[in-house]
């Protein structure tokens, strides 16, 4: 294996903002699929995908969204996908009945949260395996719900990479290795800088690699300000890496991204500056361990 060559995720759309505050912001299957192609050509090997409601934005969950935006890049690029299984995981609590949940809620089964995983089967899925304050709502994957989640991606034959936002979560991660929910060699996201999870520093990257279990493969990355310090640090480290406007929609402080094949062309230009360069799809299969 070449170790001169680095994994790229492009994280093309994710839950938050909406093309008032971007407009650049892919939203129906055709934009999300037309910028992770566009990506996969200035270098990205992986897409990770959400999908959004075409007319209102929002997140959403429908089967057939995701079907049309995996179709559409199966039939013009060989980049890897990489399907969200985090959306169904919103709990907003209403302060007139504590035991009840507020408008904006999304608690869904383990079930529905696969069931685009299960019947497309992408080369991999995301699989949030902790919980969280995230912004003014709470992300909330109790430990059997995301027993059953890996239980059906492995039945599946899909790669789970598994995103953890704090130190706990990787414990989380390592009962599921233990359990056969997860094969090895498992594959690990560190989730930096996002509000009230682990901050985006170099400290707090080189920690979370240190947790991991042995021979494991990880990525990183750092939201906003910190997206493309937290690239240049998992270079570094050895890790591999993720830029998107799901995490960043600016290219410099102040500038907006044009759209995601720029924030893909600056990871590149980082990783040339330090002596490596971008996998292709056939290398990002043996990195990760998909062959």
């Amino acid at each position: 294996m070449n170790d001169n060559k680095v994994v790229i995720t492009v994280s093309v759309t994710g839950a938050m903002g909406n093309k008032i505050k971007h407009p650049a912001m892919p939203v129906t299957p055709k934009e999300i699929a037309e910028s992770a192609i566009e990506a996969g050509l200035a270098g990205a090997s992986v897409a990770h995908i959400h999908v959004r409601d075409p007319e209102t934005s929002e997140p959403s969950m429908v089967f057939e969204l995701y079907q049309e935006v995996v179709e559409r890049i199966r039939d013009s690029s060989d980049i890897l996908i990489n399907l969200t299984t985090g959306a169904g995981a919103r709990v907003i609590p209403t302060n007139s009945d504590p035991v009840g949940f507020g408008p904006g809620t999304t608690l869904s089964t383990p079930e529905k949260r696969t069931e685009h995983v299960v019947r497309l089967k992408p080369e991999l899925c995301s699989i949030d395996v902790g919980s969280m304050n995230f912004g003014n709502h709470v992300f909330a994957n109790s430990i059997p719900h995301v027993q059953e989640v890996a239980k059906r991606v492995k039945e599946a034959g899909v790669k789970p990479e598994i995103e953890v936002f704090d130190l706990g979560h990787i414990e989380i991660a390592k009962s599921l290795i233990e359990m056969n929910l997860v094969e090895s060699p498992p594959l690990f996201q560190f989730c930096l800088g996002i509000s009230w999870g682990i901050p985006g520093n170099s400290k707090n990257m080189l920690l979370m690699k240190e947790c991991l279990p042995s021979g494991a493969k990880w990525a990183a990355f750092g939201i906003g300000p910190a997206s493309f310090p937290m690239v240049a640090q998992s270079i570094l480290l050895g890790g591999q890496v993720r830029v998107g406007m799901e995490d960043s929609f600016y290219i410099s402080r102040g500038v907006p991204a044009e759209s995601n094949a720029q924030l893909v062309e600056k990871a590149v230009s980082i990783l040339n500056v330090l002596d490596k360069q971008p996998a292709s799809p056939s290398e990002t299969r043996e990195i990760l361990g998909l062959i």
